[in-house]
């Protein structure tokens, strides 16, 4: 009996050496494939899980960014597989691989021409203790997230405790790392990873990049100390918005040269900058919102990467609530103006009386270049999901999409004007996040994350939905076109 329990307390010894050590943590690192497709429950439209298997963690990039690689054959991702690391999973094999060693900071940004992957990291000072990322807590019951807020989850994160140095700005060469990992010859992680520029900390870098289409620079959210420099001494200091006190100003962007690390101002404003985005066609041209969590006085912004054409996207009544701003074409951004409150119900929060359907709500279309803006879809009144909620378009100008707040899918033909549920999803709206779709490059397919599998209601897979055949044969009058 001794011998056995010496034995036993001897393995676990090793396989908690083993989850320690650099090697459970390293860049490559492979795992098996969990992809299935499960058709929907209502649709019968087949679901393609990427990941299937519980409690992992799993979260999309959010939809104002890149989803998959280059070569549109693997999705980045982060998973608690690797606790705090991103993840890529391949669409045909379900093969998936680790894709970062140290922790990220915010947004995964991944290049439009290049196999390359981008992102902050702040490394730990000398003697802060391992450098191994902290493993990402399970999620706990909690009510669904406020309507229209997209808080702190939908790919932000993956960055470990503990004091920490100046944002890095490091490229993962993903050709390499995935030619060795399937070779099995797997080398440092300084053989696949670079740091392509460095900001100072009183920056005060939160991680909020976006990537410009050449790959020449990355644009970087900075915070109050540094945007403060820039601004009037006369101008007024938004003060916090709605009931999550956020909003309050001032912070600002900068431009960073990723080949010779020189940092430039671009512009400050006096509120909080979230969701800063690209656009994939027009170099130098960015896209941020007033992030509030919630509603905003005025949400969408553009920009300049001279600082140059600041101005709002699409201006916003006090009525509107406007929501989940994405970049689809090249002149086009798609927007979320909420319906989700019931007209002449006094507001029992703090957000102030919006979002009731009195005035034109829905999935809309604005144009950077005529300012014009159309709305192209909206749930049908009285349809239990009373709302599009996060909105996405195809690249080619023929779909657009959107979940509600029944976390279905929905599928618009923009030039038909058809809308219809694409999938169900077993409207599971206790999951840790929304769905946020969000389209591939050849606008043929939509990737998502869902708890649709998941026992707990939950926790989240990664999963991709194909624009129905039917759909993508279709064919228009000269005069719809």
């Amino acid at each position: 009996m001794k011998t056995r329990n010496f034995f036993r307390a001897t393995l676990t010894i090793l396989v908690c050496a083993l989850v320690a050590s650099p090697l459970a943590a390293q860049i490559g690192r492979r795992f098996p494939s969990e992809r299935k497709i499960v058709n929907d429950p209502v649709t019968g439209v087949p679901l393609t899980f990427l990941t299937s298997s519980q409690g992992n963690g799993d979260s999309k990039i959010y939809p104002t960014h890149h989803q998959w690689t280059s070569d549109g054959q693997w999705v980045i991702f982060r998973s608690s597989r690797a606790p705090g690391q991103a993840m890529a999973v391949n669409e045909t094999t379900g093969d998936m691989v680790q894709v970062t060693e140290a922790g990220f900071q915010g947004m995964l940004c991944i290049a439009d021409h290049s196999m390359t992957l981008y992102f902050l990291r702040s490394p730990r000072l000398p003697g802060a203790g391992s450098a191994v990322a902290a493993p990402v807590p399970p999620p706990v019951a909690a009510a669904p997230p406020a309507p229209g807020a997209p808080g702190t989850k939908g790919g932000r994160g993956g960055r470990s405790g503990g004091p920490r140095g100046p944002a890095q700005i490091i490229a993962v060469d993903l050709a390499k790392l995935f030619a060795d990992s399937a070779a099995g010859k797997l080398k440092a992680s300084t053989e696949y990873e670079r740091v392509r520029a460095t900001m100072p900390m009183e920056m005060g870098a939160p991680g909020d990049m976006a990537l410009d289409p050449t790959e020449e620079f990355a644009y970087v959210r900075v915070g109050r100390e540094e945007a403060a420099k820039h601004l009037p001494a006369d101008t007024k200091i938004e003060a916090p918005f709605g009931p999550r006190a956020m909003g309050a100003g001032p912070t600002g962007l900068v431009s960073v040269n990723l080949k010779t690390g020189e940092i430039k101002f671009i512009v400050a404003v006096p509120f909080q900058i979230g969701h800063v985005q690209t656009n994939p066609w027009m170099p130098g041209e960015i896209v941020f919102c007033w992030e509030t969590g919630g509603k905003a006085p005025q949400r969408t912004w553009t920009v300049k990467a001279d600082g140059t054409g600041l101005r709002p996207l699409w201006p916003e009544a006090t009525y509107d609530w406007v929501t989940h701003e994405a970049v689809i074409t090249q002149d086009e951004v798609a927007i979320a103006i909420l319906a989700h409150r019931r007209p002449g119900v006094p507001a029992t929060d703090a957000w102030g009386q919006s979002s009731t359907g009195e005035f034109p709500t829905g999935l809309g279309i604005v144009n950077l270049r005529t300012r014009e803006m159309r709305i192209v879809g909206q749930v049908p009144m009285g349809n239990p999901g009373r709302s599009v909620w996060h909105v996405n378009g195809s690249p080619d100008g023929r779909w657009a999409v959107a979940d509600d707040f029944r976390y279905r899918l929905w599928l618009v033909d923009r030039r038909s004007g058809e809308m219809a549920v694409l999938a169900d999803l077993g409207q599971k709206t206790t999951a840790a996040d929304h769905i946020h779709p969000t389209f591939n490059a050849d606008s043929t397919k939509i990737e998502i994350q869902s708890a649709m599998l998941s026992t707990d209601n939950r926790s989240l897979n990664i999963v991709v939905v194909p624009v129905p055949k039917s759909w993508l044969a279709r064919s228009y009058p000269e005069k719809i076109q």
